[in-house]
Formats: structure tokens, C-alpha cells, sequence
């Protein structure tokens, strides 16, 4: 696809979709489509209107938009799908990606949510002989073979990328409002913005589909009764799409700014006609730092001391100010060890910035393991400026009372669980002087007291902070009984060791590659951080990762010399067994000093692009 059609203007709009109605002004997207496979093309059209859609070429991937006098014969099967993803050039040729299975989730400000459920990839070009050519010399005929087996192998890596992106928790979409725009925002545009195309609409910092589809939204909601009126409450997180990453590979910011792990939570609730909208933010501390993986259960930590720290720091707040107003920073970190290096270096750089309020809190020591209600030390410290940035408020008719002035960014080391218990404490205060702004509540009154509604409330939280950290470390969140309970129980104690254990068996051995596909490769691929070339070097020599991995023939090593040591200890007390125990005990021992000397080695990591 070239630039013209890759860029969908208003005089150009999508094959898919019909010119706005003269009196509606709005677009409209077709929820239901039919996929027809023909012998050289693929074409989508809506069910409704057979001459709106496109045709692809399944030789070269031409795209050409349907005319109602088309006549397209009879394909070779014909399928329902429910939404098209985009398109991506691999090695070998363009691929289209449509949905073919989604489950309706939920509603925002009244309009169905859908979660995508499976994924179709659709190659169109006609053959792998197209990785390289036809025709070459006999001299080159040894590297040019040599070529074609490595692109081919790339081609089936990059398809196997593709797959990983089904799996993917958290891709949602909707047909009739876009998802992107917090209350607030979405209120402040332009009537002539809202009447514009979802897709002009959207923030392109949540759209997943910006490149394929840029955006990973996972969206909740609970129907909650207070004091006889009902309300709704609901809790929608946007995942950033400029630094993606999971845990360990993508930590800090890049140099323009953009930090990892960097999500807008937006809790919105709907009572008596009114729409209340209040926002927070985490991401990883904006400083230039890493954690590489190296089979330590808790990998150092390392400040990277670059030039442009400090514009790396003043470029992402300044991004945040001018997107969100005042911002108040909340480093939960701790005080000591390599986290307190750490926040020593974010505190020197925030002290450099006269606009923003940096406020470090040491939530192991204020919480310790079992007391989420002790975090009233900590809002009481920031009531002032909490209350002043305020919240939204509109009614029903559209008008606004009040706007949100300034957002709250909250970061831990993760921005997870320590981060998603803070929130959820500041989410719950807010929601009680909400409720008091229009009378539910009396100045008394708090959500906490009111036993089976509160606990829906909390399990929002519970549910978001799952989902967010399944996206960032494949495993659940850590801490959830605070949130859930307010206090560390048995059972949640276990089931944070049992989070713990898999969090490193992943940092390790699969963040880099998940199932033989590297899950942080999928991502750069689909957001569009990394685009295939056939002239670029294979990504696989690139990074020396042809080689295989020594660390199974490490791991029967040291399991191999631990079962002879122990042997030769059980058989006898002579010299000769003693001096062959001591032997293979020293071997043993030189081969776990070298996976340890050498744990970066042994680690799967990412392929594709590097890590600021």
C-alpha cells in the first residue's frame, strides 16, 4: 500500500466506509462484513451494501475500492468477518488483517465495547519465490540461495509474530464512539471534530492501529446502587503506544520523552443525569534506565548517565502539562537498594523542574505488607493539590460545571501493583466527593462503608490492574488483597509467590521469545516500530541469534554434576570417591559461576528494536 492510500483523508475516505450523511454529518462503520476468497484476490464489502468495500490482490496486494457496477463472480468460499485491522508488508509481501470473532463487553457513555476474540491474516502475494530473484550467476548461486533460506526463515518468523498479536490481552474496539478520548477532552472539541471519522478523532497515542492498530484498551464497568440511586462506574485504561514493551526490556523513556508502560486511566460515572470524569496516569520513571534480564531473580538496576537526561525528563513533563494541565508526580518507590539509587536520580532531575511537584512516597514503609488504609499519610499530604486539580462534571445536555485542571502521574519500578493500589485508593476518595457534589453522599458518607457495593468497586480495580499487568508481565497483578481486602491475607500471599515465580520464568526465558515467537517482537512489528525490508539485514544475524542456546546443555551440566557429586558422597569414604566428589562438585560449581557470569547470554530478548 503506498503513502496516498495508507493516509484516509476526508476527501478520500475508506472503501469501507460511505460519505457522510448530509444530515447527520457522521460517518457510519459496518459491524458486520463478508470476507470473499476468490483464486487472485480477496474482497470485504458490507453485508448491507455489497458495492461498499475493497478488493485486494492476492499477487501483489493492490488495493482498489469496489464501484456498484462491479461484478465480482463467484469466489471459492465466503466468510463473515467483523471489523478490518490493517494492512503490514512482511519479507515476502502485504498481509491483511481482519477480526473474525468478537464478544461484546460492555458499554462506554452508552455505546457497545467489543473485545476482540480471534484474528485472520490474509497473505497476498503469490509465493515465496518473490524473496529474491529469479536470476542470478553461477558465481552468486551460493549466496544467493543462501539469501532466499534466510528470508524465508524471517518470513516465517515475522507470520509467526502475526500470531502472537491474537493472544494479545486487552484489544478492544467500537463501532460507534471512539474509546480513545477521555470525558473531558472529548467534551472540549469542536462540534465539527466529533462529526469527523472515529479514526480522525482518535488520540494516536491509544490507537494500536495507528500502524496496524495502535491501541490497547481494556474497559470495565459495574452497576452500583447507593443510598436508593443507581450509578454506574466505569474504569477505562489506554495503553501508550510510543514505548511498548513488557517488564525488564522496556523500562524508563526513550529520548524524546516517552516512557514505558505509560497508561491513561480514566474513571467515569454516570448517576441523575450526570456524566463524572476523573484521570490518572503512571509510567515508568522518565529517566534513561535499564534492568536487564540475567537469570537473578531480581536483576540490578542501572541509571544510564547520558547527556540528555535531563531534556528527556523535561520533554515528557512537558508533554504531560500541556495534555493535562498541573502535574503532581508520585514516585512509590523505595528508599534503599538499587530503587533508591534510582529515585535519588529522578528526584535530583525533578528538582530542576520548577512546575511540577515531585512527592516520593515509600509505600512499603507507609503500607508495609498488610494495611492499604495507611495510604491516608499520603493523600492527606496531597490533599491540597488532589482537590485542586479536580475532576469533570457535565450533565446530560452537555453542559460542563467543572473541569479536571491538572492529573496525578503515579510510577512504582513496575507502575503496577503498587501503583494500582495507589490509584485505586485516590479513585475511591474521588468518587466519595463526587457523590457528595451532587448530594448522594452527605460530608459522612464514604463508598467504604456501604460492604457488597464497595467490594464491586474494588473488584473494577482488582479486574483493571489483572489486565494491565498480564500486558506488562504475562502474569497477574501482585498485591491485589490490599486493593481487594485492604489488608495481605494467606491466600493472597501465596498467590503473589506463585505471580512472583512465573514473573521470572518469563522475564528470562519468555518475554523475549513466548512459544517460539518473540511476544515484544510482535509488538514493535504491529505498532509499527519496526517495518520489514528486504534490503535490511536479517534481524535473527543481526543480533547473533542463530546460535543456539547453551543453557540447557548448562542446566544437565550442573543437574548432571549435583547427581554424580551426591552419588559418589552416598557409595564410600574412600580417597578415590571423595577426590571424584570433589571433582564433579567443582565442576558443577564452574558451570553455575558461568550461567551466572554470563545470565544476559542465556535470557531470550527481543530481536527487532533496541531498548531506548
Amino acid at each position: 500500500m503506498d503513502e496516498r492510500e495508507m493516509e484516509i483523508t476526508e476527501d478520500d475516505p475508506s472503501p469501507l466506509l460511505p460519505p457522510p450523511s448530509s444530515s447527520s454529518g457522521h460517518f457510519k462503520i459496518f459491524d458486520k462484513m463478508e470476507l470473499l476468497e476468490f483464486k487472485d484476490k480477496y474482497i470485504i464489502r458490507a453485508r448491507d451494501s455489497s458495492h461498499q468495500g475493497f478488493s485486494i490482490s492476492r499477487f501483489d496486494g493492490d488495493i482498489q475500492p469496489l464501484n456498484s457496477d462491479d461484478s465480482p463472480g463467484t469466489p471459492y468460499k465466503t466468510s463473515t468477518i467483523f471489523g478490518v485491522i490493517g494492512t503490514i508488508r512482511l519479507v515476502a509481501g502485504m498481509h491483511i488483517l481482519v477480526i473474525t470473532s468478537s464478544k461484546e463487553v460492555g458499554k462506554y457513555l452508552g455505546f457497545p465495547i467489543f473485545h476482540v476474540q480471534s484474528i485472520k491474516y490474509l497473505p497476498c502475494y503469490q509465493t515465496l519465490k518473490q524473496l529474491s530473484p529469479k536470476e542470478v550467476s553461477v558465481v552468486s548461486v551460493d549466496k544467493h540461495m543462501q539469501t532466499y533460506f534466510v528470508q524465508k526463515k524471517d518470513e516465517a518468523y515475522f507470520r509467526n509474530l502475526l500470531r502472537v498479536v491474537e493472544s494479545t490481552p486487552g484489544l478492544y474496539y467500537s463501532y460507534e464512539t471512539d474509546i480513545t478520548l477521555n470525558l473531558q477532552r472529548r467534551s472540549n472539541l469542536a462540534e465539527g471534530w466529533i462529526s469527523r471519522p472515529i479514526w480522525k478523532q482518535a488520540d494516536p497515542r491509544f490507537v494500536w492501529n495507528r500502524a496496524l492498530l495502535d491501541e490497547l484498551i481494556e474497559c470495565k464497568s459495574a452497576e452500583l446502587t447507593l443510598k436508593t440511586a443507581p450509578l454506574t462506574v466505569i474504569l477505562i485504561s489506554r495503553r501508550c503506544t510510543r514505548r511498548l514493551g513488557t517488564r525488564m526490556w522496556r523500562r524508563g523513556a526513550n529520548l524524546q520523552g516517552d516512557a514505558a508502560n505509560f497508561i491513561e486511566t480514566e474513571q467515569l460515572l454516570e448517576t441523575k443525569g450526570f456524566k463524572f470524569s476523573f484521570l490518572q496516569v503512571r509510567g515508568s520513571i522518565p529517566l534513561l534506565w535499564e534492568q536487564i534480564v540475567d537469570l537473578s531473580y531480581k536483576p540490578r538496576l542501572n541509571v544510564i548517565d547520558h547527556a540528555e537526561t535531563s531534556k528527556v525528563v523535561e520533554r515528557h513533563f512537558c508533554d504531560l502539562s500541556q495534555r493535562y494541565g498541573e502535574i503532581l508526580a508520585l514516585d512509590l518507590t523505595d528508599k534503599l537498594g538499587d530503587e533508591g539509587k534510582l529515585r535519588s536520580a529522578y528526584a535530583s532531575e525533578m528538582a530542576k523542574l520548577p512546575n511540577v511537584r515531585y512527592v516520593p512516597c515509600d509505600f512499603h514503609s507507609v503500607c508495609g505488607s498488610s494495611n492499604f488504609d495507611n495510604l491516608i499519610v499520603l493523600y492527606n499530604e496531597i490533599k491540597e493539590d488532589f482537590e485542586k486539580q479536580g475532576y469533570f462534571l457535565m450533565d446530560i445536555q452537555g453542559h460542563t460545571f467543572e473541569s479536571q485542571r491538572g492529573v496525578i502521574r503515579s510510577n512504582c519500578i513496575d507502575c503496577l501493583d503498587r501503583t494500582n493500589v495507589t490509584q485505586s485508593y485516590l479513585a475511591r476518595m474521588l468518587l466519595d466527593i463526587q457523590l457528595r457534589r451532587i448530594d448522594i453522599f452527605s460530608p459522612e458518607d464514604s463508598i467504604a462503608t456501604f460492604g457488597e457495593e464497595y467490594n464491586k468497586f474494588k473488584l473494577l480495580w482488582v479486574n483493571q490492574g489483572d489486565e494491565i499487568s498480564l500486558e506488562y508481565t504475562g502474569t497477574h497483578a501482585l498485591k491485589r488483597d490490599l486493593v481487594r481486602h485492604g489488608k495481605q491475607t494467606l491466600g493472597g500471599l501465596i498467590s503473589d509467590g506463585v505471580s512472583a515465580i512465573s514473573r521470572y520464568y518469563l522475564n528470562n526465558f519468555q518475554d523475549g521469545v513466548r512459544q517460539a515467537s518473540c511476544f515484544l517482537d510482535a509488538i514493535d512489528l504491529v505498532s509499527g516500530h519496526y517495518s520489514v525490508s528486504r534490503n535490511k539485514p536479517s534481524p535473527f544475524q543481526l543480533n547473533a541469534f542463530e546460535t543456539l542456546s547453551y543453557l540447557p546443555v548448562a542446566s544437565a551440566l550442573v543437574i548432571g554434576g549435583l547427581t554424580l557429586t551426591s552419588l559418589s558422597l552416598n557409595q564410600g569414604r574412600n580417597a578415590r570417591l571423595f577426590v571424584s566428589s570433589v571433582l564433579w562438585a567443582g565442576v558443577t560449581a564452574g558451570v553455575m559461576a558461568l550461567v551466572k557470569a554470563n545470565g544476559r547470554q542465556f535470557c531470550s530478548r527481543p530481536r527487532l528494536c533496541g531498548l531506548i
